[in-house]
């Protein structure tokens, strides 16, 4: 159970990056991308076959990937703003042709990564903090219950604080705050001159960059690349995103940024524990998935409304004890003055 654990988080940093990503497009620019099914793939075939094919560096490997996740949403967003076609087809055109273009990346269906260099490789300045995370675990003699390293939580953690950090930042620039008038009435920012299209584009292409990064770290985490490992994947970040939304909340954008990340650990969680469950496999995660998006849509709207009857049931049991005093009151008045 504590391994499952241990990997939902090392899982779930990693999916923050693609939550991220989906909160840019799903949140800010309201645009619902259904690339990201195929730049998350993207970033995986790329950044694997730099490592296989051309020996290079697992770290920039994963950078030339998330290029290529971003020239796949600046396309998507070529095609809605210029083409002028409707958001979901020009996202599904997109996911369509990046199945066969990673493909053609990839050459093959699969691409193991066994006995080749990631970034989850040990790290010689991070040895220091492994060994003090594991000490109490040796001081309480319970080594049993604890991961063989916590190196790939620490990288992890880094890589999404930093990640987070720059979106933090340029959410809050002239660009940043364009993308988001852009996202909240883009014919209001059109009114002001301001050219919509090219924040749109900008927009989405950060977004799938973020997710072709998140791919691409997925594919070294679990030793190889997949056609298919992007199926589904944009549910994956939604339900990221809306779970950390009801858990933290949007009143700012530290607070939208964060329930991005916090909601896809809490997501990977309540997947590793909804495995534990006997009738349940791995061949369900899509279901599995499915039902906490529904839970997650239906369940704060359920809520608001059973406080909102019970306000006013609340208020009209009030109106009653009211009514019924002052009824009584009437009645004590009228015996005084006969």
């Amino acid at each position: 159970m504590a391994t499952a654990l241990y990997g939902a988080l090392e899982s779930g940093l990693i999916y923050a990056i693609m939550a991220l990503g989906v909160y840019l497009s799903f949140r800010v620019l309201d645009f619902p991308d259904l690339t990201v099914d195929g730049s998350f793939v993207t970033g995986a075939a790329v950044s694997s076959v730099l490592i296989v094919n051309g020996g290079m560096s697992p770290v920039l490997a994963v950078m030339i990937g998330g290029v290529a996740g971003f020239l796949a949403g600046c396309i998507t967003g070529l095609i809605h703003t210029k083409g002028k076609i409707n958001p979901l087809l020009a996202g599904i055109l997109m996911m369509i042709a990046l199945y066969s273009i990673n493909l053609r990346i990839m050459g093959r269906p699969n691409i193991p990564l066994f006995n080749q260099s990631t970034v989850f490789e040990p790290v010689v300045w991070l040895q220091w903090l492994n060994e003090a995370l594991m000490t109490p675990f040796t001081w309480l003699g319970i080594t049993d219950y604890a991961p063989k390293t916590f190196q790939i939580i620490i990288t992890m953690f880094l890589v999404v604080v930093v990640m987070k950090k720059a979106i933090d930042w340029l959410l809050r620039t002239e660009m940043g705050l364009a993308l988001r008038a852009t996202g909240d009435n883009d014919r209001m920012v059109k009114s002001l001159s301001a050219n919509t299209d090219r924040y749109t584009i900008v927009g989405l292409g950060l977004s799938n960059g973020l997710v072709a990064i998140s791919g691409g770290l997925i594919a070294q985490y679990n030793g190889s690349s997949d056609a298919g490992m992007g199926i589904g994947i944009i549910i994956v970040g939604l339900a990221s995103v809306i779970i950390g939304e009801a858990i933290v909340g949007t009143q700012t954008v530290l607070k939208a940024t964060l329930a991005a990340v916090i909601g896809a650990i809490v997501y990977r969680f309540i997947i590793a524990l909804a495995l534990r469950i006997d009738f349940l496999s791995a061949s369900d995660m899509k279901l599995i998935t499915a039902i906490i998006v529904i839970v997650a849509l239906v369940l704060p709207s359920t809520l608001e409304r059973l406080k909102q009857s019970r306000s006013r049931y609340l208020k009209q049991k009030s109106l009653s004890r009211s009514q019924a005093r002052e009824g009584r009151n009437s009645i004590a008045t009228n015996k005084t003055d006969s």
